[in-house]
């Protein structure tokens, strides 16, 4: 099950080691942990925060302090998951201390293990071959997936085993569907066909002005039935976040509710999330990762036209 990013006033939001006093001697600090003043200063100084800009898609720091939030620059694409690089954006790493506090249960990320992290790696490094890149992308989008479908309704249901045996269980309550943002969304498309055969996904076209440089859209097919369906909304890359906002406007014309939306997506950066929240504060959005750097060229490698 997803974890929701929270940030209570009252308790921090990277993870602290809680040491006895009777410890003779404190293990080393890990990122992330409060490293203790030695000089003894007042409580202001007593703890600094250690932030590894590696580690910042698992620990978002609670507290506004300019040394703990302010030393590192975002950086996002701002072609949604198309370009070749990662580019800088325009928030500091305060952006991503507001975010926790200010999103909640909005934002949810699957769970951090070694088998997530080294599918994250290999997506991001530079060398890897493109079947290992679509391999590693395929088996992420899949977990993302099913993560999705695990945040829609289900109702109880009782079935007979082969040996007669009555279980309780659930099922799926119907009226769902995918929506992909084409290009990129298009790569997550075959997992949610092998976790749901029968879904119905419709497609939305989103490029960016040569004039104006604004997201315009450019093509809409939905399931005519649309506005009573649930929603998955796939776009692996969320950067600026402007291209779903502009999807999401487009389902809203259609009759859908943001409160049944749910956006999967692989990989965002701070100011990508915060800005889609803001503008719906009802769209659940499901990740791996919150990062400052998003892997800007996931459209490009995937579909082999790097």
């Amino acid at each position: 099950m997803a974890t929701e990013l929270r940030c209570p006033d009252s308790m921090p939001c990277h993870n602290q080691a809680v040491k006895s006093a009777s410890t003779p001697s404190p293990e080393p600090p890990r990122p992330g942990d409060l490293i203790p003043d030695q000089t003894g200063g007042n409580s202001a100084s007593v703890a600094k925060l250690t932030l590894l800009a590696g580690h910042a898609h698992s620990s978002v720091p609670a507290e506004r302090d300019p040394q703990a939030c302010g030393g590192l620059s975002l950086n996002s694409e701002n072609n949604g998951g198309s370009g070749n690089y990662d580019a800088p954006a325009s928030d500091s790493l305060l952006g991503d201390c507001e975010l926790s506090g200010q999103i909640g249960a909005q934002l949810k990320l699957l769970p951090m293990n070694d088998q997530i992290r080294e599918l994250q790696t290999i997506i991001r490094d530079k060398t890897a071959s493109r079947g290992d890149f679509m391999f590693s992308a395929d088996r992420l989008i899949r977990l993302v997936v099913e993560e999705g479908l695990n945040q829609l309704p289900y109702k109880e249901c009782m079935v007979t085993t082969p040996t007669g045996y009555k279980y309780d269980g659930v099922k799926f309550e119907k009226g769902n569907c995918g929506v992909s943002i084409m290009r990129s969304g298009e790569a997550m498309e075959q997992g949610l066909r092998d976790c749901c055969r029968s879904i119905r996904i419709g497609k939305i076209l989103i490029q960016s002005d040569e004039e104006t440089q604004r997201a315009k859209v450019y093509y809409a097919k939905f399931p005519p039935d649309i506005y009573r369906r649930k929603v998955l909304l796939m776009y692996p890359i969320l950067s600026t976040g402007n291209t779903v906002i502009e999807a999401v406007k487009v389902l809203i014309e259609h009759g859908v509710q943001p409160s049944v939306i749910i956006l999967l997506s692989l990989f965002s950066t701070p100011h990508g999330a915060k800005s889609i929240i803001q503008e719906f504060p009802e769209i659940t959005i499901l990740t791996t990762e919150v990062h400052p750097v998003a892997p800007t060229h996931f459209g490009q490698k995937y579909f082999g036209t790097d």
